[in-house]
């Protein structure tokens, strides 16, 4: 079973996290997170990163960050070897359950899923009026928006 590992802004990591646990909260023991705190030097996020991995005990270890180039991906490139453990960054919750529910594939595999989930989740949402309301056209001159 692989591991997961979330290094991300405070408090994005643990929330993130958190969520996930709501859903699968047998994968607690297979996830860690790590809130990157400003003002912290990237040495000491870098120390308590190797020490939530070590904790995983996993053999291999999937590593996602918020923001690629960021102070958490930057320590995470420092962490992960390319070969028990991976990285990727722009998390989000999509990604993150479809991670876990995939927690048992080859991590070649898990990267690609985590991706794939990734990306699948962000979709625009077609908002309709409600059947009773009349949208307004942007184009409208006599509209009033503001209060008096």
């Amino acid at each position: 079973m692989n591991g997961l590992l979330i290094i991300a802004h405070a408090p994005l990591a643990s929330a993130l996290r958190k969520c996930v646990l709501h859903v699968f909260p047998d994968a607690a023991e297979t996830m860690a997170a790590l809130d990157v705190l400003p003002n912290v030097p990237p040495e000491e996020s870098l120390a308590q990163a190797r020490m939530l991995m070590a904790q995983l005990g996993t053999p291999q270890t999937l590593v996602v960050t918020d923001i690629f180039g960021a102070t958490p991906c930057n320590v995470a490139s420092k962490l992960v070897d390319g070969v028990r453990s991976r990285l990727i960054a722009g998390a989000n919750l999509p990604m993150l359950l479809r991670t876990v529910s995939y927690r048992n594939e080859s991590l070649d595999a898990l990267v690609a899923r985590a991706v794939a989930g990734g990306t699948q989740g962000v979709i625009q949402v077609a908002i309709t009026a409600p059947h009773h309301q009349v949208r307004r056209s942007t184009h409208d001159q006599d509209h009033r928006d503001h209060q008096q």
